[in-house]
Parts: C-alpha cells; sequence; structure tokens
C-alpha cells in the first residue's frame, strides 16, 4: 500500500492496539496509540486481572505478519493436550490434535502487553498513556481524551479512529447515540477470580508443565495454566449466587473447606489460598455482539470493543489478532478507501465472531460438565481417529478453530454436522476397536465435503 498523510488514532494500548498499529506502520501509515491505564512497563498490574492466555494458530500468524513471533517464544509455554484431574485426585490426559505440532500456547497477558508494546513503539508508534478516551464526535470525527493524572482535557483529530479499548469501549458507546444501532451483551451467571500455585523452592512447576488443568465438578471448575517463572495461572470459575458460590464463600475457613472438598489434592500446593482468595477481585464475563461496527469511513470497532466474548475456547486473543490481519490484508487489496474497507471488514468478519462467542459458550459447558465423562473421552478418540483417516474431510470442531484459520463459521456449521456423526457412531459403542468404519465412511462421504486448511 502506498504511504498515506493520514494519522490514525488507535484508542487502546491493550494487545489488538499495538499489533494494529505494527501492521499499518509497515504500511506507511502513521499511528497513535491513546491509552486510559499508566505505562505498565512502569507501573505493576492490579493482582487478579492479568489471566494468562492460550495463544494458537490465528494469533500466531498474526504475529508472523507483524515480525514478532520469534521473539515470542521464550515467553510461551506449549500445552499439549487437557490434564483433568478428579475428585479423587486421579489423572486423565487428553491430547488436543494429533501431534506434538497442536498445541495451544499459554502466555503471560501482561508479558505480551509489554512485548507488543515495546515492538509498537520500535515501529514508531507513539503511544500516550494516562488518556482516558472521553468521546467521539460522530459528525466532526474529533476525539476528546482527558489526562488521567492532570484532568487536562485534549481535542484530537485525525482521519481514522479505530476503537480497540475493549468490552466497555468508550468509542462503542458514543456510537449507540446512532439511528438503528444494535447492541446486545450477555453476563454469564458465573465469575472468575483469579489464585496462583507458587513454583517449587527451585523454581520449577508442581504440575505436569505442558497441559492445560481441569478440574471440572459440574457447576463450577477450576484451571491452571503455566508461567515461565514455574507458577500456574489459575482461574476458579463459580456462579455469582446460591450454594457453591461466590457469595456463600465468605470467610477463610469456608474457602479451605470447600477446595478440601471439591479439589483436594491442589489444597497442598497453594500455602496462601484464602489470602489469595480474598485478595483477588470477582470478574464477571460478557459476550459482546453490535451492528454496525464503523461510522463510514471515520470509525472502527475492533476487538472486544465490537465482539467480546467469554474466555472457553481460548479465542479471545486469536480473534482479535484475525481482526487485524484482515482489515490490513483488506487495505492491502483496496488501499485506504476506509469507508468500502470498514464495510467490507465488517461483513467478512461479523458473521465469524459470532459463531466464536456462541461456540465458546457451548465449550463452557464442556468443559464445565463433560471432560470427565467416559463417554465425551470416547467420542474425544473417535474424533482423532477419524480425522487421521480422513484429514481434509473430517477435521474435529476444536482443531478447526484451534489449529487452522478456517472461518469460525464453517467450524460451527461443519461441527454441527460432525457432532451429529459422532452420536450416530459412538451411540452403541464402548470401545474404540468397535468403531463401524464402513459407516464412518459413508457418512463422512455423504455429508462432508474438502477443507482448505490454512495454518
Amino acid at each position: 500500500m502506498k504511504s498515506s498523510p493520514e494519522k490514525i488514532t488507535l484508542i487502546g494500548a491493550g494487545l489488538n492496539g499495538p499489533l494494529l498499529a505494527i501492521l499499518l506502520m509497515q504500511r506507511g501509515l502513521s499511528v497513535e496509540i491513546y491509552e486510559r491505564r499508566p505505562d505498565m512497563r512502569r507501573i505493576r498490574m492490579s493482582a487478579g486481572r492479568s489471566i494468562n492466555l492460550a495463544l494458537s494458530t490465528r494469533g500466531i500468524y498474526a504475529l508472523q505478519q507483524a515480525g514478532l513471533w520469534e521473539r515470542m517464544r521464550s515467553i510461551i509455554i506449549p500445552m499439549k493436550g487437557r490434564m483433568m484431574h478428579s475428585i479423587a485426585s486421579e489423572l486423565t490426559f487428553q491430547p488436543y490434535g494429533q501431534n506434538e505440532t497442536e498445541v495451544i500456547n499459554s502466555i503471560s497477558r501482561a508479558e505480551l502487553n509489554i512485548a507488543l508494546i515495546n515492538a509498537a513503539e520500535e515501529h514508531g508508534a507513539t503511544i500516550h498513556f494516562n488518556q482516558r478516551c472521553t468521546g467521539y464526535d460522530l459528525k466532526t470525527g474529533s476525539t476528546r481524551v482527558r489526562n488521567e493524572e492532570t484532568g487536562e482535557e485534549t481535542t484530537l483529530q485525525a482521519a481514522v479512529v479505530i476503537g480497540c479499548d475493549g468490552s466497555a469501549s468508550a468509542i462503542r458507546g458514543e456510537m449507540l447515540k446512532l439511528s438503528r444501532f444494535n447492541f446486545s451483551q450477555q453476563y454469564l451467571d458465573y465469575g472468575y477470580k483469579e489464585l496462583t500455585i507458587p513454583a517449587s523452592s527451585q523454581g520449577e512447576h508442581l504440575l505436569e508443565t505442558h497441559a492445560l488443568h481441569i478440574w471440572p465438578r459440574g457447576n463450577h471448575m477450576l484451571i491452571a495454566l503455566p508461567n515461565i517463572d514455574g507458577t500456574f495461572a489459575c482461574i476458579l470459575f463459580l456462579p455469582f449466587e446460591g450454594a457453591d458460590s461466590f457469595a456463600s464463600l465468605t470467610t477463610h475457613a469456608q474457602v479451605i473447606q470447600f477446595f478440601e472438598s471439591r479439589f483436594p489434592d491442589v489444597v497442598r500446593l497453594m500455602p496462601q489460598l484464602a489470602d489469595n482468595y480474598f485478595a483477588n477481585p470477582t470478574g464477571a464475563m460478557v459476550t459482546v455482539k453490535c451492528s454496525p461496527w464503523h461510522v463510514e469511513g471515520r470509525a472502527l470497532l475492533l476487538g472486544d470493543a465490537v465482539h467480546a466474548i467469554v474466555p472457553f475456547f481460548g479465542q479471545g486473543l486469536n480473534c482479535g489478532f484475525e481482526d487485524c490481519t484482515c482489515l490490513v490484508e483488506l487495505l492491502d487489496r483496496h488501499g485506504a478507501e476506509w469507508a468500502g474497507v470498514f464495510a467490507e471488514f465488517e461483513n467478512e468478519r461479523k458473521v465469524n465472531t459470532d459463531a466464536i462467542a456462541d461456540m465458546a459458550i457451548e465449550n463452557f459447558a464442556e468443559m464445565r460438565d463433560r471432560v470427565a465423562d467416559s463417554r465425551f473421552l470416547l467420542r474425544k478418540k473417535v474424533e482423532l481417529a477419524l480425522e487421521a483417516k480422513y484429514p481434509r474431510l473430517f477435521v474435529p470442531k476444536y482443531a478447526m478453530v484451534t489449529f487452522h484459520r478456517i472461518p469460525y463459521s464453517v467450524a460451527l456449521a461443519r461441527g454441527t454436522v460432525q457432532d451429529r456423526m459422532l452420536t450416530e457412531l459412538c451411540e452403541s459403542i464402548y470401545r474404540m476397536e468397535d468403531l463401524d468404519w464402513s459407516k464412518a465412511d459413508w457418512l463422512i462421504r455423504r455429508d462432508l465435503t474438502p477443507l482448505e486448511l490454512r495454518q
């Protein structure tokens, strides 16, 4: 794309803002970023807001396009599968993919964010911290920001403003004033709280390093992701209200008793459990859908600002990064014809972001209720066997989403078809050896067409 004198203003220096800035500057555009928080390289993040993320194929592709993937390898830990912990402390390992190349990568949100901010500045982006967006003029395109330290207010003029400012987006708040702007937000009845399993005295992991650990317990769940410093970032998911809820755990003794009865093998690994529990906030999880995503060629929403999703498919980061690569691919195709680019971007992405939002909620029930079920584990074995025999025809939904860049909407539609097949193939068997391969072959060739696999 030819160099343009236009200045692009990005609101938000979280994960998507710095990455998008790099991709835009690679195309000769001038970028400034305004972020309401202080510079996280100088101010320690508040506890309980640094949940680890699962980086997979879509996110890796975006980092490769920005020339950043190699530098990220030092801050990731590959996870080869799920390690389920039963209430009797028995372990069951379920691989994510066909082989050890199909992994998801645990990465600290804070470490990733810092690396992206550093890289954006290296590429020439100017990042203004402690600058809260307080408004956007839909007619003139001017943006108002307030310095969080001094209270000074400034009006910014830019050709294009892109809101990368998360699920509580200030830019989206202004777009709500548009005629016929559609907006919905759906909160889960469940919240989350971050906890920590410390490293051993030798700085090593106290659980299997290369796994995502899950303690599935029906109406509640604990998960743990490894950090490079030997710790595990744990996330407890509980209902907000009722029995076995955040509302019911109000004392140190109740927290310890709850964990000893539900997650007995982890209590000994968390000597500061109760203190950790009460020191960290309880977070909420929301799904956001809206339209339109843009105001002509002047403003655009991207990432969580326009399609926040719950974390149970590990795709929030990856979906936002895919937004960035999709947007710049359209810029490469059409040039800086912003109105047309924004309209096509929304048309291409919304059907897919709606699909992953729905799949993420569906996957919550799977992780919480089904991963420890023997019938579910049999289905997973059958899935992998079918994929091995029919690699371009039968690709498990999890693999389509996580290990390929197949559009989310395609993964959702094919996943529905394949779920029906698995139900039919597994309903009367209890062992892999009893799978009716001739029936499987007939169903697959009848109902599925070859996929174009993009990695």
